[in-house]
């Protein structure tokens, strides 16, 4: 019984290892620069700045580690924190912030979840194909709905970066 079992084991690792020999040991994945985290994180605050509001950007990875942060001196102390729940809300599910917010009944149960935060602002980088991580903007007006400005102000700034990235494809 014993010889049986350990055949069986052995052949079905040995059928397993053939059907996965392709996969690879590790992952690759792309991450943002200093330098063009902080350009986006600018970019998205300049955005905001032209329509005379005062904001935090927060740009993180993929896993919402920080890349950067930036805050406009006269934006609120609170804008740090609500910038960066909303980019890493946007990095774990790769959805931007404002949809989810207006799809609210789909992600209710999450609204308590501990670093998720569900309003307009969190707009995951997604360039090419690639996913790169979020970014969230947190301290403007609502126009029509919490957080649809912030949201602009986040996609100009991801607009800006967008050829950069392509190009270095």
């Amino acid at each position: 019984m014993k010889h049986l079992l350990f055949t069986l084991t052995t052949l079905f690792l040995f059928v397993n290892s053939i059907a996965h020999a392709d996969n690879k040991p590790f992952v690759t994945t792309r991450v943002l620069s200093m330098e063009l985290a902080n350009q986006l994180a600018m970019e998205s605050a300049q955005a905001c700045r032209t329509k005379g509001y005062q904001v935090t950007v927060s740009v993180v990875d993929r896993g919402g580690n920080v890349l950067a942060i930036v805050r406009d001196p006269l934006s609120g102390s609170h804008t740090i924190d609500v910038s960066l729940k909303k980019a890493q809300t946007a990095s774990t599910f790769q959805t931007d912030t404002l949809t989810m917010q207006k799809r609210g009944e789909e992600f209710s149960g999450l609204r308590f979840a501990k670093g998720v935060l569900i309003i307009g602002g969190g707009v995951p980088v997604r360039v090419g194909g690639h996913f790169y991580g979020a970014v969230g903007v947190s301290g403007a007006p609502a126009k029509k709905i919490t957080g649809d400005i912030d949201d602009e102000c986040a996609r100009k700034g991801i607009d800006s970066i967008r050829e950069a990235i392509e190009f270095a494809e």
